[in-house]
């Protein structure tokens, strides 16, 4: 343990250190573990017990990048995706093969009833190789087939080079909500800029009360 870069919060397989949390309190690029934190505390606590819903963290994204369409199973098969309705993918445009990380995050969203993969990208275009790339692989293992249903949705764009993965998260919590009710993402319009202002202090507060709730 680094004792420069104590543990702050440990919830459920996530780990957030210091280093972690500091940069949700400037303008800061989002890491890898913070993104990774939120998507298990959508699952876990956000939408707790819906069974059609999964989010997908980095790291498991970017082992199903990098893997060959048939080690796909190792990854998958656990999670159960082929019973889930949707399924949330926190991409990034990272080129190193055994790395999460990168520069640039964006949300890939599979709709099952939509048979139809969503990309919601903040830097319109940045991403969209990389999605294209992911989603071709997913669906063959999906469903066996190789025509892609893919579709860039209108998506609030970034004003800076730091807040891709504010707008991420974001844009999962929305989705995510109207998932619970809904069975067509295509309908379900963009985030306000207002979320995406407000979106780090939320999560410092999160964190901080489940400091306290430990």
């Amino acid at each position: 343990m680094d004792i420069n870069d104590p543990i702050v919060l440990s919830f459920y397989e996530s780990l957030l250190h210091r280093s972690d949390v500091n940069l949700l309190n400037g303008p800061h690029w989002l890491n890898d573990n913070v993104i990774s934190f939120y998507f298990e505390y959508l699952e876990k606590v956000i939408h707790k017990g819906n069974n059609q819903i999964l989010f997908v963290g980095p790291e498991v994204t970017q082992c199903l990048k990098i893997s060959p369409s048939e080690e796909l199973g190792t990854f998958l098969d656990p999670l159960k995706v082929k019973q889930r309705k949707f399924i949330f993918l926190a991409l990034n445009d990272c080129e190193v093969l055994d790395t999460p990380g990168g520069t640039h995050w964006s949300l890939l969203v599979y709709s099952k009833p939509e048979n139809m993969f969503f990309h919601f990208d903040s830097s319109a275009g940045c991403n969209k190789e990389q999605a294209c790339k992911l989603s071709a692989k997913l669906l063959r293992y999906f469903t066996g087939s190789k025509e892609l249903g893919f579709q860039e949705p209108e998506t609030l764009q970034q004003v800076n080079g730091y807040d891709c993965g504010i707008h991420l998260i974001c844009n999962a919590e929305w989705i995510g909500e109207h998932c619970e009710f809904q069975d067509e993402i295509n309908k379900f319009g963009i985030i306000k800029k207002i979320s995406v202002d407000t979106k780090r202090n939320e999560i410092l507060e999160l964190i901080e009360s489940l400091k306290r709730d430990r």
